[in-house]
């Protein structure tokens, strides 16, 4: 029989998801003309955020509103938050203002992650577009911090134009390795850019992987996902071994409002990471 410090502790675990947490801002970061991230530090008793690869926090400027915006930071560095967005929207814009010192609140981590555990012994291969390199820049650190654990590591990154390029110091570092393949392309080529030009899936049949032991993690917009998957598909990679990040329409979290509801599944509960063998049914339908 449920006595009612029972009935307390319960409620409090039920409603703790939506309770908001201060964090400092540490640096405000302008990744390109209209990109940023923010650098957090969590406020109080606790200096630590625990969070998986691919996992996304919901993000309220006070007196503005919330949204959720995917982690892209080190999960290994649980002192240091980090989330990288667009400032596209009236609260993103409102984000984009702030500067060292201000406060910004947290309510996460929340989602699936990506599957780093079950991807170990494997080749794997990254495809990103766009400000979907920031979802998948903390399995690029989980990887390489695990190096020994994983096959060959491969990044397929395309960007509008070489100034639309996130984390340019990052990927230099990256590319020095030589256990790190990485491959980047532009729609459009500008200034002295001598690199690839094209759709980022021209890369994949150039990507040195196994097609038959590799796991495939895919960010970026719907309709240059769906042409990867068919792209890895014709490669020979099964799609329960492909791995999307559906980021659409997420308001609560915790799956409460239903406003991320995709036929049979809740986004932000279910998702945002998916096998694309669970969802290739209702991925091309836009009015779900």
């Amino acid at each position: 029989m449920a006595t009612m410090s029972d009935s307390k502790t319960n409620e409090i675990n039920l409603t703790e998801p939506m309770i908001t947490r201060p964090f400092r801002v540490n640096r405000a970061i302008k990744d390109t003309h209209d990109t940023f991230s923010l650098e957090l530090t969590p406020s109080g008793n606790s200096n630590k955020f625990d969070f998986a690869p691919g996992q996304f926090n919901m993000l309220y400027v006070f007196g503005v509103g919330e949204v959720p915006i995917s982690i892209s930071g080190d999960p290994a560095k649980q002192s240091k938050l980090v989330h990288t967005t667009r400032a596209v929207g009236n609260v993103t814009k409102a984000m984009n203002k702030l500067k060292a010192g201000d406060t910004l609140g947290v309510r996460g981590p929340f989602g699936t992650a990506w599957p780093v555990k079950e991807a170990e012994g494997e080749d794997v291969v990254l495809v990103a577009g766009g400000i979907g390199l920031a979802p998948l820049r903390p399995v690029i650190y989980h990887l390489l911090a695990n190096r020994g654990q994983y096959g060959k590591i491969a990044l397929l990154y395309g960007a509008r134009t070489p100034e639309d390029i996130l984390f340019q110091k990052t990927l230099e570092k990256w590319r020095s390795r030589f256990d790190f393949e990485m491959y980047i392309t532009v729609d459009r080529a500008t200034g002295n850019w001598k690199g690839n030009v094209g759709v980022v899936t021209q890369l994949i049949p150039r990507s040195p992987f196994d097609p038959l032991n590799c796991v495939a993690m895919i960010c970026g917009p719907e309709i240059m996902m769906r042409f990867t998957v068919l792209e890895l598909e014709k490669r020979g990679v099964t799609t329960n071994k492909i791995y999307v990040s559906m980021e659409r329409n997420m308001k609560c979290g915790i799956g409460l409002c239903g406003h991320c509801q995709l036929g049979r599944t809740f986004i932000c509960k279910d998702g945002a990471v998916y096998p694309y063998s669970q969802i290739a049914d209702l991925f091309t339908k836009r009015e779900l």
